[in-house]
């Protein structure tokens, strides 16, 4: 694997900072810039790691990306020994040990990349739904590991948090993925409504797609309210955090609606001020 590709070698600073400042456009590392030093070193530890396993699984070169998901899963195994080779596996190392997450949950991040491989369609909600539990739900759990707030009650709620989380980076990149050869919208719906896959590339987007992508935002926005409760049953920078996290989400899903269901000139940005709203709302209301 390449230098370019894990984002340099330094040590966990050193990959925290490479990948906070790449954490910016995306919804998860919303709540990053909220919390004290040392959590946030840790989230960007986590961070990373996830960050690279998405790069390995989206920009090395297709013939060889399941072998080197491959080598960064062995890697991953050699986190327990001490002998971990990637900048962004050694970083794990004491986040894991001080925090006592699974290493099943990394390694479901490398299995949903693994799928990108090899799924490129997905025929029903139900289908995505089981990718997201490998692409999304880890994080949310490892998460709560990170703040010493893991329960199954905790982690059923951050799945749909996650999952939500998910389906809008899914509906704000749908161009985007179709010119990567993938498909996110579940075949059912899109054959309800009445889309092929060629108005998912005949911008601006067709009066079906936009009532396709309206009911898709509003089954994640229902998802995501689904999960927001959570917030309510933290306390401190963990309880800060989640609520970056849904806020993050609702803000995104607000934006899509803002531009009439219209995602295929890119993601519609989330207003700074809808974010803060959100924000305060979370927090302040648990929810």
């Amino acid at each position: 694997m390449s230098e370019e590709l894990l984002g340099g070698s330094g040590g966990e600073t050193g990959v925290a900072e490479a990948m906070a400042a790449r954490a910016g456009g995306e919804n998860f590392p919303v709540a990053l810039r909220l919390l004290p030093a040392r959590r946030r070193r840790q989230l960007m530890a986590v961070y990373g790691f996830a960050r690279m396993t998405d790069d390995v699984g989206d920009l090395a070169p297709p013939q060889d990306r399941l072998r080197l998901l491959d080598e960064l899963e062995a890697d991953l195994g050699r986190l327990r020994g001490g002998s971990a080779e990637r900048a962004e596996v050694r970083a794990l190392g004491t986040v894991v040990a001080d925090c006592a997450i699974p290493l099943q949950l990394f390694a479901d991040l490398i299995q949903a990349n693994r799928q990108d491989q090899i799924v490129s369609r997905y025929q029903t909600f139900g289908d995505l739904l089981g990718y997201c539990r490998l692409s999304a739900n880890p994080v949310g759990r490892i998460v709560l590991h990170v703040f010493g707030a893991f329960s199954a009650q905790r982690a059923e709620l951050s799945d749909h948090v996650c999952t939500a989380l998910q389906l809008a980076e899914h509906w704000q990149d749908i161009a985007e993925d179709l010119r990567a050869g993938r498909v996110y919208l579940p075949g059912e719906d899109m054959d309800h409504f009445g889309c092929s896959e060629a108005d998912l590339a005949a911008a601006p987007a067709a009066p079906q797609l936009r009532e396709l992508i309206a009911f898709e935002v509003s089954r994640a926005r229902g998802m995501l309210d689904g999960g927001a409760p959570l917030v309510g049953m933290l306390g401190g920078t963990a309880r800060a955090a989640v609520a970056g996290y849904v806020a993050g989400g609702r803000a995104a899903l607000a934006a899509i609606a803002a531009a009439n269901y219209d995602v295929l000139g890119g993601p519609p940005p989330p207003r700074k001020r809808r974010v803060a709203a959100e924000l305060l709302r979370a927090f302040a209301m648990g929810r």
